[in-house]
């Protein structure tokens, strides 16, 4: 390994047929700066990421926003702007944004990053910059241990989302709504104040509109809620089933109808439960320390946000 690095261990951590998760490296006592460690070792990184699904960085000196975008600089990857998420999010600086902004006593659910439209980040970056009075973990999952294990108990259920897909249904104010973890409204969502622009960009993502009185109803799909993972070759639990059907809702929006089989047919609620109680029971759930830098494969890893008391400001960047 890189001698830049240590690897250790955390309370909290996983082993996965003996391998870490997430993997946690702390500098070495010979180790440069966190920027240039990772531009030094990259090959050694990749192939963490390939096998443990998700690296926390830890206890190295980073405080700021623009640290924090110097690290994600440094690995090279291509940035992918945020057009078609669900979440309110704030550009701090270059590539780093806020992550979902909305209220510290609401839980966000266990999601890969925007799997509800075509062009998803393959990772992500989150960055620990005011650590949580309490509370505020981000708990990740892997991804195939959940398709296994639902494949294993409900294998009908699985066939029919194989089979049909998801439809995923959402109605956008005009502005956002900081007040709601779906909260962006549609000039946000889509970057425009012209719905023929929104309309363009909507087509683009493959969503049918809707115009309403005093908003949008997006219509995405039916698109798959299994993906193949090629690069590690297992079938992955690609959706935000879970998430939109239990989290989906504000005063536009009722999570039941938010998101269906992909041939309109209802999702059956216990099933849906007992999957966000699988979810929960095989996720590892790390506190937050300043300065941690947690880089996640978005093919391999789900990931959602416990409620907390603040102060708590974690920043994230996501990667094409």
């Amino acid at each position: 390994m890189g001698t830049a690095f240590v690897e250790i261990y955390v309370p909290g951590q996983k082993f996965v047929n003996g391998v870490p998760f997430p993997a946690v490296l702390s500098p070495s006592a010979s180790a440069i700066s966190l920027t240039d460690s990772v531009k030094a070792n990259q090959p050694f990184l990749q192939s963490l990421l390939l096998q443990s699904g998700a690296v926390l960085f830890r206890g190295f000196p980073l405080s700021t926003a623009s640290h924090f975008n110097d690290v994600v600089e440094a690995f090279g990857y291509d940035e992918l702007p945020y057009v078609g998420g669900a979440a309110p999010r704030t550009n701090v600086v270059g590539r780093v944004f806020t992550a979902n902004e909305s209220p510290p006593d609401q839980k966000i659910p266990f999601h890969h990053e925007m799997a509800q439209v075509p062009e998803f980040p393959s990772k992500l970056f989150f960055f620990c910059e005011v650590e949580p009075g309490s509370g505020g973990e981000t708990p990740i999952v892997l991804s195939h241990v959940v398709y296994e294990r639902m494949k294993d108990k409900y294998p009908e259920f699985v066939d029919r989302l194989e089979k049909h897909g998801l439809l995923y249904i959402r109605v956008l104010g005009e502005d956002d709504n900081p007040s709601s973890p779906i909260g962006r409204g549609w000039k946000s969502t889509f970057l425009t104040t012209d719905k023929a622009i929104a309309q363009q960009r909507a087509a683009k993502l493959g969503m049918k509109l809707e115009w309403l009185e005093d908003g949008v109803k997006t219509i995405m799909g039916p698109i798959p809620g299994v993906k193949y993972d090629e690069s590690r070759q297992r079938k992955i639990w690609f959706n935000s089933m879970v998430a939109a059907y239990t989290g989906w809702e504000d005063e536009r929006n009722d999570p039941v109808k938010a998101v269906t089989f992909g041939d309109g047919e209802p999702l059956p609620p216990d099933i849906v439960y007992d999957c966000l109680h699988i979810l929960e029971e095989e996720s590892v759930a790390i506190p937050w320390q300043k300065g941690d830098v947690l880089l996640i494969d978005n093919w391999a890893v789900l990931h959602s946000r416990r409620s907390f008391h603040p102060p708590r400001r974690v920043l994230a960047s996501l990667v094409k």
